[in-house]
């Protein structure tokens, strides 16, 4: 198939882009800053902000679907809530727009547990009233009410997950969770690292290639089988301390402290301890495969291979 990215230059469009490769699909990435394109991927330019600019990439690319990625994340969102907004906001309703007259098949979209407020039960399900605490979450919870009514107005097929926060060796710009993957980047490469989280913070995590795993079989799931456009996924929902013991477990004589932001950590605080997902289970087989420990064991070698090939992870 003939597929295009939007933000491909971020945390998941990494992973998507070396699966699809694989797989034999024709890759169009796409983002603000463009890679040199190879034989398996066209990289193309493209602010989603832009309207026409959305609307004449999918125009000439034709793609068969689409994976929505461009956003701007929870804490770097608190402190650009304009940028947040158009972005995340403004950048959907132009895809989505774009999608509907060039005849895309399919949108992926990518919403996070950021549309959930305080106060929710435990684990939390699809179906409880939103009341996010940041723009992240606010604009999220939107794009989701967006692909709903795309698919019930114009019959696009648009489908989403709600993440948990990721964790891969590639590091994303400015997510509340980054605490949990620093933990593990400073302390294979400095041996030590503050968290801005308290030690008994619980939010829920998932590795990378299950996310990218869950985009794509829900990409692949027969349409008569889904009961509803946006799916919570679920893996595992460790305090602070339990990743950070993790950690200590495969790379030895780390020190890992706690200093907590309290942006960050209201953030953090505002969201479910676990996700219920149940209804991705029911209708299209969902299942996590990565714990911890399995993310701990497979992430902290990736991560030496990148430290020691001079890859600069930044902070």
């Amino acid at each position: 198939m003939k597929i295009l990215i939007t933000g491909a230059g971020g945390q998941i469009g990494a992973d998507l882009i070396t699966v699809f490769v694989a797989d034999g699909h024709q890759v169009i990435a796409t983002d603000l800053k463009p890679r040199a394109s190879t034989r398996e991927v066209t990289w193309r330019g493209l602010d989603v902000v832009d309207a026409t600019q959305v609307d004449r990439v999918l125009a000439e690319e034709q793609p068969e679907i689409v994976y929505h990625l461009a956003a701007i994340l929870s804490a770097t969102g608190e402190k650009h809530p304009a940028l947040a907004y158009a972005v995340n906001q403004t950048g959907t309703w132009n895809v989505l727009e774009a999608c509907r007259t060039r005849g895309v098949k399919q949108l992926l979209f990518t919403s996070s547990i950021a549309v959930y407020g305080p106060g929710l039960p435990d684990p939390t399900p699809d179906d409880v009233g939103l009341r996010p605490s940041t723009m992240y979450g606010v604009t999220k919870a939107s794009g989701e009410m967006l692909c709903e009514y795309y698919r019930t107005k114009y019959g696009l097929d648009c489908r989403g997950v709600r993440f948990p926060g990721l964790i891969s060796a590639s590091l994303p710009g400015g997510g509340s969770t980054d605490y949990a993957l620093f933990m593990y980047v400073d302390g294979v490469r400095r041996g030590a690292y503050q968290a801005f989280a308290r030690p008994d913070t619980r939010v829920p995590l998932m590795y990378m290639p299950d996310g990218v795993r869950a985009l794509i079989e829900l990409a692949n799931a027969p349409s008569g089988q889904l009961t509803r456009a946006i799916y919570n996924i679920a893996a595992f929902s460790p305090r602070a301390d339990e990743i950070a013991a993790s950690v200590a477990r495969a790379v030895p004589g780390v020190a890992i402290t706690y200093q907590p932001d309290p942006l960050r950590q209201g953030i953090l605080d505002s969201w479910p301890n676990a996700l219920d997902d149940r209804c991705a289970q029911r209708d299209w087989g969902w299942r996590a495969r990565y714990d911890l420990d399995a993310m701990t064991d497979d992430l902290v070698p990736k991560i030496r291979t990148l430290l020691e090939g001079g890859a600069v992870l930044h902070h």
